[in-house]
């Protein structure tokens, strides 16, 4: 019998490009989505069932893995990709899009895993990979909200890692780095929010932020590929890695840096990067 993974945030990015890569590896994929009816590529593969899953709802995340059951009987590895970012201060979210956040990055994350978590215990076996990110290592300049939920996951994989080995099951977290996605221009974010000088503030680092992102990136002399983290995903699934893994140039450059010197000198390093001089 062929392994089966399900993917969350399956539309497009990360989760797009996991399920092709898990596809050609010869993989049932459940390949879920807010909107399936969107989607005119996956489900014109071979072995991939493109279903509707929302991680808000838990009726939503019960049907596609029933779903996902009857089709394909057993699911082997769960990728829990769906996720957003938002870049702003603190106090330019409102509470209700801090909540929105942490709904789907942190509470969907636990809502998925304790619905497959089930039939992988009855099967003995399985492997979770969380998607983080870099954010969930680090506290970053306009990323307080974002960071605080993926360091949520950075640690609810680290404790679920413990929990679910004498399982036979495996827990690992995958943190990409920027990878060229509009890091401070696409997401969520609320330049717009709070008063005039923290609109200018957050605007103006921003723009210096993702400046910096580009140099990083620049520097390695690679350019960023997000086939990099479908490959590191389905390396984690198939392999002893880690449980914590990071993917990209500009996220091992930070991790060295990370490491190679005391928490708070690293952090100082972070904000003569990060903040601009004037």
């Amino acid at each position: 019998m062929k392994n089966t993974v399900l993917i969350t945030g399956c539309s497009s990015g990360f989760g797009k490009l996991a399920a092709k890569k898990f596809q050609s590896e010869g993989w049932n994929v459940i390949a879920t989505m807010r909107s399936p009816e969107k989607e005119a590529e996956l489900n014109k593969l071979d072995n991939v069932l493109v279903t509707a899953l929302d991680v808000t709802s838990n009726e939503s995340v019960k049907n596609a893995v029933s779903v996902g059951l009857e089709r394909f009987g057993r699911i082997d590895a769960l990728i829990n990709n769906a996720g957003y970012g938002g870049h702003s201060f603190l106090e330019q979210f409102t509470e209700e899009q801090i909540y929105a956040m942490f709904e789907t990055n942190v509470f969907g994350v636990m809502r998925v895993c304790r619905e497959v978590l089930p039939y992988m215990r009855k099967q003995k076996s399985g492997t979770v990979i969380n998607v983080t990110s870099m954010a969930g290592y680090m506290g970053l300049t306009l990323t307080s909200t974002y960071s605080a939920s993926k360091w949520a996951v950075e640690g609810l994989t680290e404790s679920m890692a413990m929990e679910y080995k004498p399982f036979g099951i495996k827990v690992k977290a995958v943190a990409p780095g920027a990878f060229g996605t509009n890091f401070v221009s696409a997401s969520d974010n609320n330049f717009e929010g709070g008063d005039e000088e923290i609109r200018e503030s957050s605007e103006k680092i921003g723009a210096h932020f993702l400046t910096v992102v580009e140099q990083m990136q620049n520097q390695s002399g690679k350019v960023a590929d997000p086939q990099e983290v479908a490959e590191k995903i389905f390396e984690c699934v198939i392999t002893d890695a880690p449980v914590h893994n990071i993917v990209g140039a500009d996220a091992e450059m930070l991790k060295t840096m990370m490491d190679s010197m005391p928490r708070q000198q690293f952090i100082d390093t972070l904000e003569d990067l990060l903040l601009p001089k004037n």
